[in-house]
């Protein structure tokens, strides 16, 4: 019996282990139904959980009431809150557990069980709840499915951001750290040139006054030191090198613009003030005289490096 029961629910389409659950708990295929109608919802772990090889009467709340006996009445028990009848007490106990109905009453009518059409009915009920919960389910899980790619496409751009403006800030560090080597290592070779002229020079004059004083002649007057100019000379012109400031002229689409930059300013950076400051997107700068071109290549030296200083008239592109 149990197992013809068992398989009339798997061809109906339930899942093989509530199938053998519910043949345990009722016994039958009405109290079968009865049982995946209520669980259907349950999660098999839970509805597994309490299960034993074999239920008595008394905690079985689907089992079968033994059989009337001649002139016995038949009797029963309503739910007041919701008009559900049940053929035990241990049906309307599972029942208030369930539900919280707690207003229950007896009745003399006898509880009929199913008839084939009315099993037919449940049948096709229980299928159509099956199929709508399915249709369901498959339903949110795509809208799941489509939220989560969301997040991960948006979390990917972010890092992408986060990563590309890091790299630019490394490539800032990098560029000003490597003119400062330069500045540094030029500077240190000009002291050290500066330090052999000037012992070469000492050795010189030493040596003609040693000369001088063994020919008995008066020694050679000392040669001035030479100094940097200042202010209180005569300049004719400053070298580059003496500029700590560079005019730029920037023809744009928009007009002509005058800007002024340190000379340790790389192109880079110029470009990025237009960009901020005047809306200006720079491709690359065109100097007519002489005639050259700085690109993306160029954009990491300064405007010392690239002659550009004390000033310059550079074409926007």
């Amino acid at each position: 019996m149990a197992s013809s029961v068992l398989n009339d629910l798997l061809e109906m389409g339930f899942e093989e282990p509530r199938a053998e659950l519910a043949v345990k708990r009722s016994g039958h295929l009405e109290g079968a139904l009865e049982w995946l109608e209520k669980n259907q919802d349950k999660p098999l772990d839970e509805i597994s959980a309490p299960a034993t090889d074999s239920l008595s009467d008394e905690d079985n709340p689907n089992a079968e009431p033994p059989a009337l006996k001649a002139g016995e009445v038949a009797q029963s028990l309503v739910c007041k809150e919701c008009g559900k009848k049940f053929r035990s007490n241990a049906q309307a106990t599972f029942h208030a557990s369930k539900t919280q109905h707690v207003d229950f009453d007896e009745s003399t009518e006898e509880i009929a069980p199913l008839t084939e059409e009315e099993k037919k009915a449940r049948l096709e009920e229980l299928r159509q709840k099956l199929a709508e919960k399915r249709a369901g389910t498959s339903e949110q899980d795509k809208i799941d499915r489509k939220k989560n790619d969301d997040i991960r496409r948006k979390s990917t751009k972010e890092t992408q951001d986060i990563k590309e403006d890091l790299q630019k800030k490394e490539q800032l560090k990098e560029a000003a750290a490597k003119r400062k080597e330069k500045q540094d290592e030029i500077a240190a070779k000009a002291r050290i040139k500066a330090k052999i002229a000037a012992d070469k020079e000492v050795r010189r004059s030493k040596a003609e006054k040693d000369k001088a004083e063994r020919e008995g002649r008066a020694p050679p007057p000392v040669p001035a030191v030479t100094s940097m100019p200042t202010t209180s000379g005569p300049i004719a012109s400053k070298p580059a090198s003496a500029y700590t400031e560079a005019r730029l002229r920037l023809q744009t689409a928009g007009g002509n613009l005058q800007k002024s930059f340190p000379v340790e300013t790389t192109l880079f950076e110029v470009a990025a003030a237009l960009t901020e400051d005047n809306g200006v997107e720079v491709q690359s700068f065109t100097q007519n005289y002489p005639k050259k071109v700085f690109d993306q290549l160029d954009f990491g030296a300064t405007l010392k490096e690239l002659g550009l200083v004390p000033s310059a008239s550079l074409i926007i592109r």
